[in-house]
């Protein structure tokens, strides 16, 4: 029987007051501990070390090393035959940066295979501090326009951590990611983290990776550990996304 225990931090503790990672539970898996503050210090000091904070409004603050880990590496993404059909007739273009906050807020929105949201606005408020800072990033899918879909997450040095992306038509939040995965595949970023698997991700080329080799990923691609400002300058069309 293990006897490891969840850490309860105070909002008072240094942001870099985390229990190594290795004393996660095994069930739920990877809660490493409890309490703390959504300070932008703190959530860098956690992302850098694999952590990240998830919790239903109402619970206590929780942060969470899982173990594997979920990610897409370079040349992960599979891209269906419907999608390259679509690619081939959008008018669609991928914008970067421009409505963070919207992005936040639909992925906030009910979905119809969840109940609830853990986006609160203690975390909304959270990320548009990063946001402000440039550590927080925004890839957003518009169509005449409207956004119709998109994805943020932060960046430290090359690693991406997701957090949440949403689609208003079939198939938008992919074409984000096909953009992040030609920066993969570019070499301007490094890795995506998913956090935490899914079918769905898995359907789509993302892997799972033991949580050792993710750290010592992470002390790679996170050195320097500088907020990424490697940007597309100018609206992508979704079409120049059609793989090769």
């Amino acid at each position: 029987m293990s006897n490891k225990r969840v850490v309860w931090l105070s909002a008072a503790d240094p942001p870099e007051a985390f229990p190594p990672v290795t004393a996660a539970l095994r069930e739920p898996d990877g809660l490493l501990a409890a309490g703390g503050d959504l300070s932008a210090e703190r959530l860098l000091a956690a992302y850098r070390r694999g952590i990240f904070p998830w919790y239903d409004e109402g619970q206590p603050l929780l942060w969470w090393s899982p173990d594997p880990r979920c990610v897409f590496k370079k040349g992960d993404l599979h891209t269906s035959r419907r999608l390259r059909r679509e690619l081939r007739r959008s008018t669609a273009q991928v914008r970067f940066n421009t409505a963070f906050a919207d992005v936040m807020r639909s992925c906030a929105g009910p979905r119809r295979y969840e109940q609830g949201t853990w986006i609160t606005e203690d975390m909304i408020a959270a990320y548009e501090r990063l946001h402000g800072e440039g550590w927080a990033h925004s890839i957003e899918v518009w169509q005449d326009n409207t956004l119709i879909g998109g994805l943020y997450g932060l960046v430290i040095g090359r690693a991406l951590f997701g957090e949440s992306m949403f689609s208003e038509r079939a198939n938008a939040s992919k074409i984000a990611l096909l953009v992040l995965d030609h920066m993969l595949n570019d070499g301007s970023l490094g890795l995506i983290d998913c956090q935490v698997q899914s079918s769905h991700l898995l359907s789509m080329g993302a892997s799972v990776i033991p949580r050792a080799d993710f750290i010592r990923t992470l002390d790679e691609l996170c050195d320097p550990p500088g907020p990424f400002e490697n940007w597309p300058s100018a609206p992508i069309p979704a079409l120049e996304l059609m793989p090769k």
